[in-house]
């Protein structure tokens, strides 16, 4: 791939089981590693800062929604509605960002998920709108891998 030919934001899958999915939108794909400050005996100018544990965003889903059920839907609402009756059933979820060819160009994989919130967008009668349905998962961690 030319130096200027950069990947767009808007050509990406998303897999569950198997099953592709399309979404409008796929946000909360980020690292972040914690620090602890701590001072120094009788260092009083600075604090020193230490790396701590990563931490990740949850990952949330947007899309039309689906009248008829999906995979993952029926994940969801099983996780949700049971309430910690039955145990959590995690599952892996990739994320895959496309060439203009529809290769993939970097593979997010997230480990464990497990859906933690499912909303629809508001119904109001005067508008038009598609109706969103929003899927927001909790996940232990995720890699990223790029095809090169």
């Amino acid at each position: 791939m030319p130096s200027t030919d950069y990947p767009v934001g808007f050509y990406f899958s998303l897999s569950f089981e198997g099953e592709d999915a399309a979404f409008k939108e796929v946000s909360g794909i980020s690292k972040e590693l914690g620090i602890e400050e701590v001072t120094g005996g009788g260092e009083n100018r600075f604090k020193y800062r230490l790396p701590n544990v990563s931490s990740s965003q949850n990952l949330v889903l947007k899309r039309a929604i689906i009248p008829t059920g999906s995979k993952l839907i029926t994940w969801c609402a099983s996780t949700l509605d049971d309430g910690l009756a039955a145990a959590i059933q995690t599952k892996d979820v990739s994320v895959d960002l496309l060439d203009n060819e529809g290769k993939v160009l970097i593979k997010w994989t997230f480990y464990n998920a497990y859906p933690i919130k499912y909303a629809v967008s508001d119904l109001k009668s005067q508008e038009s709108e598609i109706l969103i349905e929003t899927i927001e998962l909790a996940y232990n961690y995720f890699n990223m891998a790029s095809s090169s």
